[in-house]
């Protein structure tokens, strides 16, 4: 099964398997740091947006949020969630806004999705073009060299009869331009189980990789995968959140 074909079958549970996310502490975060990195504007676009809920907080803070997706079942339940919005079926690798952005977010390490190094040059190019001077792209990301293949993470939910298991975990050869998630999940009910596992292409940078490729355009701030404190990255952690100003 394709990674589109899993999301767009799995669309109506994508919820279920976010469900310990803490979308409001994310976006107190970014909100903090556009305060002050940012330049006071409030147009936002959330790339890779899937559907919603960080739009929605962000729209409770007072922006002018959009967001984009390359799923259009995931864009129906966006839309849904904040009718205000609006959604575009676009690839953050090449997109185009209908006006210039203050702040632009990527969330959930969503910006690996650009599979390759080229894909991830024209996401950054793109980003950059839709910003006004002064306005920010931020975004986490995990070092290449720093995944562990052997971690994983794991949660279970209930949505009516049916119980769900959801697990998911980085995986890199050790070499080359592309990493991967791994996805499984199980669905058990009264009539038995299924399975779906999955794979997901992405793009697989170390940060000092990532740091020259956003430099030319950007000022770039490092900080902690932390979204409690903000807090300078050590220099040593796999996991962080970059504050990309453009220039």
């Amino acid at each position: 099964m394709s990674a589109n074909a899993l999301y767009t079958d799995l669309s109506g549970y994508y919820d279920l398997m976010c469900v310990d996310i803490n979308y409001q502490a994310q976006s107190n975060a970014i909100r903090r740091l556009h305060q002050i990195f940012g330049n006071g504007g409030n147009n936002h676009l959330d790339l890779a947006c899937g559907t919603g809920p960080h739009v929605r907080h962000f729209i409770g803070f007072g922006f002018n949020s959009s967001g984009l997706d390359i799923n259009q079942p995931m864009l129906d339940i966006a839309a849904t969630r904040c009718p205000e919005a609006q959604f575009t079926l676009q690839d953050m690798g090449d997109f185009t806004v209908d006006a210039p952005q203050d702040l632009i977010t990527c969330f959930l390490y969503s910006i690996h999705y650009n599979d390759g190094i080229d894909k991830l040059k024209a996401c950054i190019t793109s980003a950059c073009r839709a910003l006004k001077m002064g306005g920010v792209f931020y975004f986490n990301a995990v070092d290449k060299h720093k995944i562990n293949n052997a971690l994983s993470v794991k949660h279970t939910a209930k949505q009516a009869d049916d119980t769900f298991t959801f697990r998911s975990g980085w995986h890199f050869s050790g070499q080359g331009e592309q990493q991967s998630l791994r996805l499984s999940i199980e669905k058990t009910n009264a009539e038995g189980m299924q399975v779906w596992n999955d794979e997901h292409p992405m793009v697989a940078v170390t940060f000092s990789q990532l740091i020259a490729l956003l430099e030319p355009e950007f000022e770039v701030h490092v900080f902690e995968h932390n979204y409690e404190t903000i807090q300078p990255w050590d220099n040593q952690s796999g996991n962080a959140i970059f504050v990309c100003v453009k220039r």
